[in-house]
């Protein structure tokens, strides 16, 4: 009985979501019916089909594609700067202290203020997105290596000194493999700030990617396709979220057996 009962357990995350979907078609076809804002998700999954099928301007794989583009080489700028920055600081005191006051005032100011900023410098477009995503991404990542590194054990750092390394190779030999497992942390929350940052910079300015396509469905009066751009959208995050973390424990089993793996 409970060798039948087990495989049920793979079902436990998706009982909520059902029920909530469940009580949403049910209030959209009762009490919301005719509703501007809000369509039974049977519908809203039709239109996902269709959206799916589409292969016009507003295709959801060209939307996709630009979006995640915008996403990914603006996080690919944020983790490079942030990181490299997030070592020096981390390393050097002099330097956390005398880059103190820059980042604190900086760091606080939303990446959506930027918008006006970057459409004078870089009009409307990918380089726009681009440099909003990279400014969002970059402080948690600089913040978080920089913690990260700050932590590294001094023992380490001492066999560094006592081995003559070069700043170089004492980053990349000793100071990078210490702190990877929280740099995959940090990666992570990237991910997610790239996202949502794309997305929004889209909705309220770029006419273009997913967000521009979830505010012509919203103009168009037509909410059974915003829910489906709104669970694209989710399903997109869900996925990069489990990449990244699929990422994480690869490199980990392959650290972890990189010892085993040394003996003769």
């Amino acid at each position: 009985m409970l060798r039948l009962l087990r495989p049920l357990r793979y079902l436990r995350p998706f009982v909520f979501p059902a029920l909530l979907l469940a009580a949403l078609e049910w209030y959209a076809r009762t009490s919301g019916q005719g509703s501007d804002a809000v369509a039974p998700p049977s519908l809203a999954a039709r239109a996902l089909m269709g959206a799916l099928l589409s292969t016009g301007e507003f295709s959801i794989l060209q939307a996709t594609a630009f979006t995640l583009g915008s996403a990914g080489l603006g996080l690919l700028l944020g983790l490079l700067s942030g990181v490299g920055l997030g070592v020096v600081l981390g390393l050097s005191r002099r330097a956390a202290d005398m880059s103190f006051l820059s980042v604190e005032v900086l760091r606080p100011i939303p990446s959506v203020a930027l918008i006006p900023l970057a459409m004078l410098v870089f009009g409307f477009g990918f380089r726009m997105e681009i440099s909003i995503v990279a400014f969002a991404t970059f402080w948690p990542l600089l913040l978080l290596t920089q913690a990260a590194v700050q932590q590294v054990e001094p023992r380490l750092l001492e066999v560094a000194t006592a081995l003559n390394l070069s700043p170089l190779a004492r980053t990349t030999k000793i100071v990078l493999p210490a702190v990877l497992p929280r740099l995959f942390v940090a990666l992570r929350l990237g991910v997610a700030i790239a996202l949502v940052v794309a997305v929004t910079v889209e909705i309220a300015a770029n006419p273009s990617g997913m967000g521009y396509a979830l505010m012509i469905a919203q103009q168009s009066l037509a909410p059974e396709l915003m829910l489906a751009w709104l669970f694209w959208i989710g399903l997109v995050g869900y996925a990069l979220n489990s990449a990244a973390l699929g990422l994480q424990r690869w490199v980990a089993q392959r650290m972890g057996a990189a010892p085993a793996g040394a003996a003769p």
